[in-house]
């Protein structure tokens, strides 16, 4: 059984800041936890607006708190983000997420993320080729 407290993790190197300042993320879950996705807590700062593309993963966002957005690239159409809406990007869609309000999400990724990563230039996370660990 793996139990995390939010307020110690987000006093550990599980808290990941942006490079940009646009977001932080506490990762309760990781890849080596050996459970084939994780799971984050993720606080969008109000007034960001970024663009987003998860080549690699697959992505499901429930809102706790705050208001935004989340505009699906593909298509143009605009969704509106606030508690109690979950998206799901089930075809690695490239998108641009705005935080009207401070957003809070409970993001879950698979494959998971191993803990470090940072977007990269074309808004994906780099796939790292790690096995599960052995429990």
């Amino acid at each position: 059984m793996i139990v995390r407290d939010l307020v110690a993790a987000q006093k550990s190197p599980r808290r990941i800041v942006s490079p940009d300042g646009h977001w932080e993320s506490t990762r309760l879950l990781l890849a080596d936890d050996g459970m084939g996705f994780s799971f984050h807590i993720t606080t969008i700062y109000a007034g960001k607006s970024f663009r987003l593309h998860y080549k690699h993963h697959f992505e499901s966002v429930y809102c706790i708190r705050g208001r935004g957005d989340i505009t699906a690239l593909n298509t143009g159409q605009v969704h509106v983000i606030a508690p109690g809406v979950m998206y799901a990007l089930d075809l690695h869609d490239p998108h641009i997420l705005t935080a009207h309000d401070e957003l809070e999400l409970a993001c879950c990724f698979n494959p998971p993320v191993t803990g470090s990563e940072v977007h990269q230039a074309d808004g994906s996370y780099a796939l790292e080729a790690r096995p599960l660990a052995d429990r």
